[in-house]
Protein backbone atom coordinates (compact mmCIF):
# COMPACT_ATOMS: atom_id res chain seq x y z
CA UNK A 1 0.00 0.00 0.00
CA UNK A 2 0.94 3.41 -1.12
CA UNK A 3 2.72 5.68 1.65
CA UNK A 4 1.25 9.29 2.84
CA UNK A 5 3.95 10.63 1.19
CA UNK A 6 3.55 8.75 -2.45
CA UNK A 7 -0.41 9.63 -2.08
CA UNK A 8 0.68 12.75 -1.65
CA UNK A 9 3.06 13.18 -4.21
CA UNK A 10 0.77 11.56 -6.53
CA UNK A 11 -2.16 12.98 -5.86
CA UNK A 12 -0.35 16.49 -6.91
CA UNK A 13 0.14 15.19 -10.21
CA UNK A 14 -3.19 13.56 -10.20
CA UNK A 15 -4.90 17.02 -9.51
CA UNK A 16 -2.70 18.92 -12.18
CA UNK A 17 -3.99 16.54 -14.40
CA UNK A 18 -7.74 16.82 -13.85
CA UNK A 19 -7.82 19.91 -16.34
CA UNK A 20 -11.46 20.25 -15.19
CA UNK A 21 -10.93 20.20 -12.17
CA UNK A 22 -14.04 17.77 -11.23
CA UNK A 23 -11.56 15.57 -9.17
CA UNK A 24 -11.58 12.78 -12.22
CA UNK A 25 -9.19 11.65 -14.85
CA UNK A 26 -10.67 11.75 -18.06
CA UNK A 27 -10.16 11.71 -21.96
CA UNK A 28 -11.11 15.31 -22.13
CA UNK A 29 -8.13 16.15 -19.41
CA UNK A 30 -5.68 14.28 -21.60
CA UNK A 31 -7.15 16.67 -24.78
CA UNK A 32 -7.09 19.62 -22.70
CA UNK A 33 -3.25 19.02 -21.95
CA UNK A 34 -2.30 18.04 -24.97
CA UNK A 35 -3.36 21.63 -26.18
CA UNK A 36 -1.71 23.09 -23.29
CA UNK A 37 1.42 21.14 -24.04
CA UNK A 38 1.17 22.35 -27.83
CA UNK A 39 0.44 25.77 -27.01
CA UNK A 40 3.37 26.57 -25.12
CA UNK A 41 5.09 24.89 -27.92
CA UNK A 42 3.34 27.13 -30.36
CA UNK A 43 2.39 23.74 -32.58
CA UNK A 44 -1.45 24.80 -33.90
CA UNK A 45 -3.42 21.56 -34.44
CA UNK A 46 -2.84 19.80 -37.56
CA UNK A 47 0.76 19.87 -37.82
CA UNK A 48 3.15 16.90 -37.34
CA UNK A 49 4.35 17.93 -33.88
CA UNK A 50 1.19 18.66 -32.64
CA UNK A 51 -0.45 14.99 -33.97
CA UNK A 52 2.57 13.45 -32.57
CA UNK A 53 2.14 14.87 -28.94
CA UNK A 54 -1.92 13.98 -29.33
CA UNK A 55 -0.95 10.32 -29.62
CA UNK A 56 0.89 10.44 -26.83
CA UNK A 57 -1.09 12.07 -24.65
CA UNK A 58 -3.96 9.94 -25.62
CA UNK A 59 -2.16 6.82 -25.49
CA UNK A 60 -1.13 7.17 -21.41
CA UNK A 61 -4.88 8.23 -21.00
CA UNK A 62 -5.80 4.88 -23.21
CA UNK A 63 -3.63 2.97 -21.00
CA UNK A 64 -3.99 4.92 -17.61
CA UNK A 65 -7.69 4.30 -18.06
CA UNK A 66 -7.32 0.32 -18.59
CA UNK A 67 -5.20 -0.03 -15.69
CA UNK A 68 -6.90 2.55 -13.35
CA UNK A 69 -10.66 2.61 -14.25
CA UNK A 70 -11.66 -0.14 -12.25
CA UNK A 71 -15.41 0.09 -12.40
CA UNK A 72 -15.83 1.00 -16.10
CA UNK A 73 -16.97 4.51 -15.86
CA UNK A 74 -14.55 6.11 -17.91
CA UNK A 75 -12.66 7.99 -15.23
CA UNK A 76 -10.32 7.56 -13.25
CA UNK A 77 -10.38 8.76 -9.38
CA UNK A 78 -7.42 9.08 -7.45
CA UNK A 79 -7.95 5.82 -5.33
CA UNK A 80 -8.08 4.03 -8.73
CA UNK A 81 -4.54 5.65 -9.55
CA UNK A 82 -3.59 4.89 -6.31
CA UNK A 83 -4.07 0.95 -6.73
CA UNK A 84 -2.29 1.26 -9.68
CA UNK A 85 0.52 2.74 -7.86
CA UNK A 86 0.82 0.31 -5.52
CA UNK A 87 1.35 -2.26 -8.18
CA UNK A 88 4.45 -0.29 -9.73
CA UNK A 89 7.33 -1.71 -8.07
CA UNK A 90 6.36 -5.22 -9.92
CA UNK A 91 6.17 -3.03 -13.06
CA UNK A 92 9.42 -2.08 -14.15
CA UNK A 93 8.91 -2.31 -17.74
CA UNK A 94 5.89 -0.53 -18.04
CA UNK A 95 7.51 2.69 -16.08
CA UNK A 96 10.31 2.68 -18.26
CA UNK A 97 8.12 2.29 -21.14
CA UNK A 98 6.15 5.06 -19.75
CA UNK A 99 9.60 7.20 -19.28
CA UNK A 100 10.84 6.82 -22.59
CA UNK A 101 7.31 8.08 -24.46
CA UNK A 102 7.02 11.26 -22.48
CA UNK A 103 11.13 11.82 -22.62
CA UNK A 104 10.66 11.70 -26.68
CA UNK A 105 7.68 14.45 -25.84
CA UNK A 106 9.56 16.18 -23.61
CA UNK A 107 12.71 16.41 -25.65
CA UNK A 108 11.29 19.16 -28.37
CA UNK A 109 14.32 19.41 -30.19
CA UNK A 110 15.20 15.78 -30.47
CA UNK A 111 18.41 16.11 -29.05
CA UNK A 112 18.15 12.90 -26.82
CA UNK A 113 18.75 15.17 -24.01
CA UNK A 114 15.90 17.32 -21.73
CA UNK A 115 17.37 20.70 -21.57
CA UNK A 116 15.78 23.61 -18.79
CA UNK A 117 14.22 25.06 -21.27
CA UNK A 118 12.09 21.65 -22.76
CA UNK A 119 11.39 20.95 -18.82
CA UNK A 120 10.25 24.24 -17.70
CA UNK A 121 7.54 23.80 -20.69
CA UNK A 122 6.36 20.43 -19.37
CA UNK A 123 5.89 21.58 -15.86
CA UNK A 124 4.04 24.71 -17.32
CA UNK A 125 1.74 22.76 -19.48
CA UNK A 126 1.02 20.38 -16.72
CA UNK A 127 0.73 23.02 -13.96
CA UNK A 128 0.50 26.65 -14.90
CA UNK A 129 3.71 27.34 -13.51
CA UNK A 130 7.35 26.48 -14.12
CA UNK A 131 7.89 28.68 -10.87
CA UNK A 132 11.29 26.63 -8.62
CA UNK A 133 12.10 24.71 -11.71
CA UNK A 134 15.72 25.84 -12.26
CA UNK A 135 16.19 24.54 -8.62
CA UNK A 136 14.94 21.26 -8.60
CA UNK A 137 16.55 20.66 -12.64
CA UNK A 138 19.54 21.23 -10.76
CA UNK A 139 18.42 18.68 -8.06
CA UNK A 140 17.21 16.32 -11.33
CA UNK A 141 20.58 16.95 -13.36
CA UNK A 142 22.89 14.53 -11.12
CA UNK A 143 25.72 15.03 -13.26
CA UNK A 144 25.40 18.25 -13.63
CA UNK A 145 26.05 18.71 -17.24
CA UNK A 146 22.97 21.14 -17.52
CA UNK A 147 20.85 18.71 -19.26
CA UNK A 148 19.13 14.84 -18.49
CA UNK A 149 19.89 12.31 -20.69
CA UNK A 150 17.48 9.34 -21.62
CA UNK A 151 19.00 6.95 -18.63
CA UNK A 152 18.91 9.98 -15.98
CA UNK A 153 15.35 10.71 -17.21
CA UNK A 154 14.53 6.85 -16.90
CA UNK A 155 15.65 6.81 -13.45
CA UNK A 156 13.90 9.91 -12.26
CA UNK A 157 10.65 8.59 -13.67
CA UNK A 158 10.47 5.70 -12.07
CA UNK A 159 11.97 6.89 -8.69
CA UNK A 160 9.40 9.28 -8.73
CA UNK A 161 6.02 6.40 -9.68
CA UNK A 162 7.97 3.47 -7.53
CA UNK A 163 9.50 5.30 -5.08
CA UNK A 164 9.10 6.67 -1.52
CA UNK A 165 12.10 8.13 -0.59
CA UNK A 166 11.08 12.07 0.16
CA UNK A 167 14.94 12.88 -0.38
CA UNK A 168 15.20 11.23 -3.53
CA UNK A 169 15.99 13.96 -6.44
CA UNK A 170 13.40 11.88 -8.59
CA UNK A 171 10.76 12.98 -6.08
CA UNK A 172 10.78 16.70 -8.59
CA UNK A 173 10.93 14.83 -12.14
CA UNK A 174 7.51 16.83 -12.59
CA UNK A 175 8.17 20.01 -10.88
CA UNK A 176 7.66 20.88 -7.35
CA UNK A 177 4.70 18.76 -6.17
Amino acid sequence: MASEFQRRKVAGVFHAMDADGNGYLDESDFVTLTERWAGVRGWEPGTANHDRMRTIMMGWWSALATLSDADHDDLVSLDELMNVVDQLPAMGDAVYATADVMFDAIDQDGDDRIALAEHKQVVYAWKGSDDGVEQVFAKLDADGDGQLSREEFRELWSGFWRGDDPASPSQWVLGTY
